[in-house]
């Protein structure tokens, strides 16, 4: 088992390792799951977010899973949430106050703010990955960013 070092406490510095280490990590995995999980747990590792998962489409809903952390709603309908949005505009959702965001779904009231950012393959939007935490305004352009480069290793 591989563990994630991260050696700084520069944002942009602990993406861009994130970001080495996953290459490397989920090189030569062919199954979703596997690579979806160990993106989480990486996430998880280097930063210590609240609560890091996927929602997978999967018919007309995103289901949960893989993911790290309290439970989480299993189901969201399109539209429906940040999650659900993120899905019907297929664009990343910061979300600096949940308590703000009109039609929030509260899955937990530890939670403050989210990101959520849209996963494709092939041109189709196959997951969202959502990420909250306990702080307020934890999330900015660079988490965007990154995320975003993130998923596309997924």
């Amino acid at each position: 088992m591989q563990h994630i070092l991260i050696t700084t406490n520069d944002k942009k510095q602990q993406y861009e390792e994130l970001y080495l280490q996953l290459i490397y990590l989920l090189e030569g995995e062919p199954d979703l799951i596997a690579r979806m999980a160990t993106t989480c747990a990486a996430i998880k590792e280097a930063f210590n977010f609240y609560w890091i998962g996927f929602y997978r489409v999967i018919e007309n809903e995103l289901v949960v899973g893989p993911y790290i952390g309290t439970l989480g709603c299993l189901r969201i309908k399109k539209g429906k949430g940040v999650c659900g949005i993120c899905w019907q505009q297929q664009k990343t959702i910061i979300v600096k106050d949940v308590n703000e965001f009109p039609g929030h779904i509260a899955c937990s009231n530890v939670s403050k703010s989210e990101i959520v950012v849209p996963v494709c393959q092939h041109n189709q939007l196959i997951a969202v990955l959502d990420i909250d935490s306990e702080e307020y305004a934890k999330f900015d352009e660079i988490d965007q960013q990154y995320l975003e480069q993130i998923v596309k290793l997924v």
